[in-house]
């Protein structure tokens, strides 16, 4: 009994242990909540970008930088800075206002933050018109909490190669190429491919660095005639992942053109060599044979002013009578010799004059149909560079900035644009705008409403007035009438959603003349 009496006395105790200790256990879990809230609002990290943020030249781009968890920052100081700067100070922010007094001047309306979104901590720094010195490391930082963080720019500048025909290569009766861009940072690679996308083998990439640390590269091919006479100049740049692309079409009629021309040349070269080697012999010769002439005549003069000499001095004047007389005065003698020999004189001057002006008049006559033979082949090569210019100019330009989209078809009765997708991934047209400009009048524009071109998709842009009766859906309706011709000059280009030029294709009747 006493057991029993003493174990049920020590079961209530048992019992209402656990109850006086429980209230003590709730508190002490809601303060070791409270300390870990607490710390974990203490500890809030500022998060920047692990990786480098790429812009390119003229772009607006955002420097990310964020608390987490969000807390609000509206009424902190704020500061983007650059340590290798001076002064250092990229952006401040005060309770909501920019401080443009200590602000560096190459930043000068540039900057902005988000003052909407200060409250939940994103204090991102949105960086207007990007310049090549605003590549660097910048430090995002709020002194109140003692938060920083980093974010890397690097810039880059890119540009559009152009293409141009640098010549003819008559050993292999191919084409010069020449592509030329200006205004990449950091230094790019240009490449060559034809039609298939090959690559061709071109002469070494020529790298100018400017005064203002942009590239200018430019690279030259020699292409032959072949199926298809599209080729296309590449220019990269992987650091800043950028590509620009431009395609020729060179036309058969100028490999053609060239091949036949060569020996034209060649022959017109010849012939009016051998003329002038032949006039050139016959100019010695006849100056010869005028040479030849002078000294006879001079010789049979000679001979006779000496026996004439002789014979007056063995004749005797006679008298009436026929004899013998007086000896004639030698005075009147000697003068009328000297008359003789004046006239003798004056007749063999008058000689040599004639003489002379044949001669002055044959080589004028030379000298004007060398003049005439060189007229004549200066015009031969003036119109085989007219004919070569005019053939060039007949090449249909065609671009791709992006080698992405490309302006596939202009009707020539204004009906319709053609755009392909010739790439292997979809292609956001949202924002785009296709600027049709006739006759240097104003465009034509139609702008893309969330499109989508897909991979090998090729759509059509139509006038109005040329719908056809089953339209597909890639029919689009773009302007209101037919609104050109064939004898219009048309250019199309199709411009992203930031106003880049990503293709265009042109059409001038007047190169066909």
């Amino acid at each position: 009994m006493t057991d029993i009496t003493q174990q049920n006395c020590r079961m209530p105790h048992q019992t209402n242990r656990p109850s006086l200790q429980s209230p003590l256990k709730i508190l002490s879990v809601l303060f070791v909540h409270l300390l870990l809230t607490h710390s974990c609002k203490g500890q809030s990290q500022l998060i920047g970008s692990s990786q480098p943020i790429v812009a390119t030249v003229g772009d607006d781009n955002i420097l990310p930088c964020h608390l987490e968890p969000a807390m609000d920052v509206a009424a902190m100081i704020l500061e983007w800075t650059r340590s290798d700067l001076d002064p250092i100070y990229v952006h401040v922010c005060r309770a909501g206002q920019d401080v443009i007094h200590i602000k560096n001047p190459s930043y000068k309306g540039r900057t902005s933050l988000f003052t909407d979104e200060l409250k939940q901590g994103n204090i991102s720094l949105k960086l207007s018109k990007v310049k090549l010195s605003d590549g660097g490391k910048y430090k995002c930082n709020i002194p109140k909490l003692n938060k920083q963080s980093f974010v890397e720019l690097f810039v880059g500048a890119v540009c559009s190669p152009v293409i141009s025909l640098a010549g003819l290569d008559r050993d292999r009766g191919g084409v010069v190429l020449q592509c030329e861009s200006k205004g990449w940072h950091p230094q790019p690679e240009v490449f060559w491919l034809d039609g298939e996308g090959n690559l061709l083998s071109a002469g070494p990439t020529e790298t100018v660095r400017g005064p203002d640390d942009l590239y200018t590269v430019s690279s030259r091919v020699t292409v032959e005639k072949r199926h298809n006479n599209n080729f296309t100049c590449r220019v990269q740049q992987n650091n800043i992942n950028q590509t620009r692309e431009t395609h020729i079409i060179v036309s058969d009629d100028f490999f053609k053109l060239q091949s036949s021309s060569s020996p034209a040349i060649i022959g017109l070269a010849v012939c009016l060599a051998v003329c002038i080697v032949f006039i050139s012999l016959f100019f010695v010769w006849k100056l010869k044979q005028n040479k030849t002439k002078r000294s006879r005549r001079d010789e049979t003069e000679g001979g006779s002013k000496n026996v004439s000499k002789s014979n007056d001095t063995q004749m005797q004047p006679l008298n009436a009578e026929g004899t013998e007389g007086e000896t004639v005065d030698p005075t009147v003698s000697a003068e009328n010799k000297r008359g003789k020999e004046k006239t003798k004189h004056i007749k063999v001057s008058q000689d040599e004059v004639n003489k002379l002006q044949d001669e002055k008049e044959t080589e004028e006559k030379l000298r004007m149909d060398l003049e005439k033979k060189n007229k004549e082949l200066k015009a031969s090569e003036q119109k085989v560079a007219e004919l070569q210019k005019q053939n060039i100019s007949c090449a249909t330009i065609q671009r791709s900035v992006r080698g992405d989209v490309f302006v596939e078809e202009v009707d020539l009765n204004g009906k319709y644009v053609c755009l392909s997708n010739k790439s292997n991934k979809e292609q956001e047209l949202n924002g785009c705008e296709l600027q049709i400009r006739v006759n240097d009048g104003e465009p034509i524009i139609y702008r893309f409403d969330s499109y989508k071109l897909k991979a090998g998709q090729t759509i059509t842009i139509r006038a109005s007035d040329s719908i056809p009766l089953h339209k597909t859906p890639t029919d689009l309706v773009g302007w209101n009438q037919i609104s050109w011709g064939p004898e219009d000059r048309v250019l199309v280009t199709l411009f992203s959603s930031f106003g880049e030029e990503m293709a265009m294709r042109s059409h001038n009747p007047q190169h066909r003349q």
